[in-house]
C-alpha cells in the first residue's frame, strides 16, 4: 500500500471506528421496539434538525448533486431551489402538526401506524398496503446508498466494484443492526457536521487554487459558457418550462419521505421544532449551494472531463487532487456519513415496517417487546441484501436510482399525510386510494419510459386527486376520528407557527 492510500485508509478506519463504537454504545441501551425504532421520542432540536437534513441528502448530496452540476452546469440550481421550498414548508407545515398527531394518535411509532391509528382502522389493510409501498421504494433507495458507497472505495482504492459495494454495505449494516434510531440520530448528527464542513472546503479551496474569481470564471466560460445560465441546455439550447418545473418538482417529495417524518414525531417537545426548522434551514442553503459549487468549479478546475458516470466521482476527484492524503481521506469520509447516514435511516424504518406492520399484525400478534427487536434486526438484514442484490451494476446513477425512490414516497404519501393532517373529511378509503394510485402512477410512469415530465408530478396530483374524491364519495369518518382530528388541530395552535 503506499503512502497516498495509507493516509486515507487511516482517515477512514478513524471515522468508522467511531461510528460503530456509538452502535455498540447504544446496543446496551436499546431495550424495546420504541427505543429502536423512535428513541422514545427524546431527540433534541440540534440532533432532530441535522439527523433529519443527513439522512434526507444522502450520498446524492456529494455524488448526484455535483455530477449533476458537472454536467448539467446551473441547472442544479433549479433542484435546489425545489429541495430549499419543500424543506421549508416541511419543517414549518408538516413537522409540528404530525409530531402532535402521531402523538395523539395512540403514540404511532411509525407512519403507517400513524395512517392505522388516525382512522381507528383494524383492517390490517392500511398497514399491508403501507409496507409494501416502503419495502418496494426503499429497497430501490438503499441500493442507491450502496451504489454510492461502491463508486467511493472503487475510485479512491482502484477495488473491483462488487468488492467495493460489499464493503460499503457491511459497514453500514453494523451499526444500524446493533444502536437502532439513537444510534442512528447521534451519528446523523456527527455526519451532518462532517457532510457540510466538507461541502464547503472542497470548492473553496479550489477556488483559489484557480487563482480566484477572475480566473475561475474565465475557466468557467472557456469550458462551456452555457453552464452558467440557468436557463439553457448544456449545448446552449434554451432549458423548457417543462423542464424547469420536472426539476423544481423535487420538492414535492418531501411530504411523504418516512425517515424524515419519523424525525418530526422523535423531537422531544413540539415547541422545539421552530428551533430545529432555523438550524435545518440554514443547513440546506449552504450545503446545496456547496454541492453545486463542487460541479461547477469542477468543470473548471479538472484537466481531463470526466463522462457519464464518471461525472458522479468530481467530488472525489477533487479531494484527492487538492489535499494531503489523511486530509482527502477526512473529507471523503463527507461521502460516506451523507451515505451512511440516510441508509441507515432508510433500514430502520423499512424494517420498522416489517416488525410492526406485517410481522406483529399478520404473523404474531402475540409476540413480545424482545421478539418483536430481533425481527426489526434481522430485517435489517434482509433489506440490505436485497438492496446489496440490486445495486450490483457499477454503471447504476446514484442521481437517476435516487430520483425514482423519492418520486415513489412523494407521490404515495406525500397527498395521503397532508390530507390526513389538513383535512376533517378525509376517510381511510381515501388514504388508501391515494397511496395506491400515487404509488401506482409514478412506477407506471416511469416504466413507460415518458420523457420530460418527472414522475413525482403526475403520481403526487393524481394520488392527491384520487384521496378527494374517495374521500367524498364513501361514508365520512365517526365522530371519534374527528374529534381527534379537532384535539390535535387545537394543539397545533397553541405551539403557534
Amino acid at each position: 500500500m503506499n503512502a497516498e492510500a495509507g493516509g486515507i485508509v487511516a482517515a477512514f478506519t478513524l471515522y468508522l471506528a467511531a461510528m460503530v463504537v456509538v452502535g455498540l454504545y447504544y446496543w446496551r441501551k436499546t431495550t424495546t421496539v420504541s427505543q429502536f425504532i423512535l428513541g422514545d421520542r427524546a431527540l433534541g432540536r440540534f440532533v432532530t434538525a441535522l439527523s433529519a437534513e443527513a439522512s434526507d441528502m444522502s450520498g446524492w448530496l456529494l455524488i448526484g448533486l455535483p455530477g449533476l452540476a458537472y454536467a448539467c452546469g446551473m441547472q442544479a440550481g433549479w433542484v435546489a431551489l425545489g429541495l430549499i421550498a419543500g424543506t421549508y414548508l416541511n419543517w414549518k407545515y408538516i413537522a409540528p402538526r404530525l409530531r402532535v398527531y402521531s402523538w395523539l394518535a395512540g403514540n404511532a411509532l411509525t407512519l403507517p401506524e400513524f395512517f392505522r391509528n388516525r382512522f381507528s382502522d383494524r383492517s390490517r389493510i392500511m398497514g399491508a398496503v403501507c409496507a409494501a409501498c416502503i419495502l418496494f421504494f426503499f429497497v430501490i433507495y438503499t441500493s442507491a446508498q450502496f451504489v454510492a458507497g461502491g463508486k467511493l472505495f472503487t475510485t479512491v482504492f482502484g477495488m473491483d466494484y462488487p468488492t467495493a459495494l460489499l464493503i460499503g454495505t457491511l459497514i453500514i449494516v453494523a451499526y444500524t443492526f446493533t444502536g437502532g434510531f439513537l444510534a442512528v440520530c447521534i451519528t446523523d448528527t456527527i455526519q451532518g457536521i462532517l457532510m457540510f464542513f466538507a461541502l464547503l472546503i472542497v470548492p473553496v479551496t479550489a477556488f483559489f487554487a484557480m487563482g480566484g474569481s477572475t480566473a475561475a470564471a474565465a475557466a468557467a466560460t472557456l469550458t462551456s459558457p452555457a453552464l452558467i445560465n440557468p436557463f439553457t441546455n448544456p449545448d446552449g439550447s434554451p432549458l423548457s418550462l417543462l423542464a424547469i418545473v420536472s426539476l423544481t418538482a423535487w420538492g414535492l417529495g418531501y411530504f411523504g419521505q418516512p425517515h424524515i417524518l419519523v424525525r418530526f414525531m422523535a423531537i422531544r417537545k413540539p415547541e422545539e421544532i421552530r428551533d430545529a426548522r432555523r438550524i435545518a434551514m440554514t443547513w440546506v442553503i449552504i450545503s446545496l449551494s456547496a454541492a453545486i459549487a463542487v460541479g461547477l468549479i469542477g468543470r473548471a478546475f479538472l484537466s481531463q472531463p470526466l463522462e457519464g458516470p464518471a461525472a458522479e466521482t468530481i467530488f472525489m476527484v477533487m479531494t484527492m487532487d487538492l489535499f494531503t492524503a489523511f486530509l482527502a481521506g477526512l473529507i471523503l469520509c463527507g461521502i460516506l456519513a451523507a451515505i451512511m447516514s440516510t441508509a441507515s435511516s432508510i433500514l430502520l424504518v423499512t424494517a420498522s415496517a416489517l416488525s410492526q406492520d406485517v410481522y406483529f399484525p399478520f404473523l404474531r400478534p402475540g409476540a413480545q417487546e424482545r421478539e418483536l427487536l430481533w425481527v426489526s434486526r434481522v430485517s435489517v438484514l434482509l433489506i440490505a441484501f436485497l438492496a446489496l442484490m440490486l445495486g450490483m451494476d457499477p454503471e447504476s446513477r446514484v442521481f437517476s436510482i435516487v430520483a425514482y425512490a423519492w418520486a415513489g414516497f412523494g407521490a404515495a404519501f406525500g397527498p395521503a399525510l397532508i390530507a390526513c393532517l389538513f383535512w376533517r373529511r378525509t376517510t381511510r378509503e381515501g388514504v388508501l386510494a391515494g397511496i395506491v394510485t400515487g404509488g401506482l402512477t409514478v412506477i407506471l410512469w416511469k416504466w413507460a419510459g415518458i420523457p420530460g415530465v418527472y414522475e413525482i408530478i403526475p403520481g403526487f396530483f393524481i394520488g392527491l386527486c384520487a384521496i378527494w374524491a374517495v374521500s367524498r364519495a364513501t361514508t365520512p369518518p365517526d365522530e371519534s376520528v374527528v374529534a381527534g382530528f379537532d384535539a390535535a388541530e387545537k394543539e397545533t395552535k397553541r405551539i403557534g407557527p
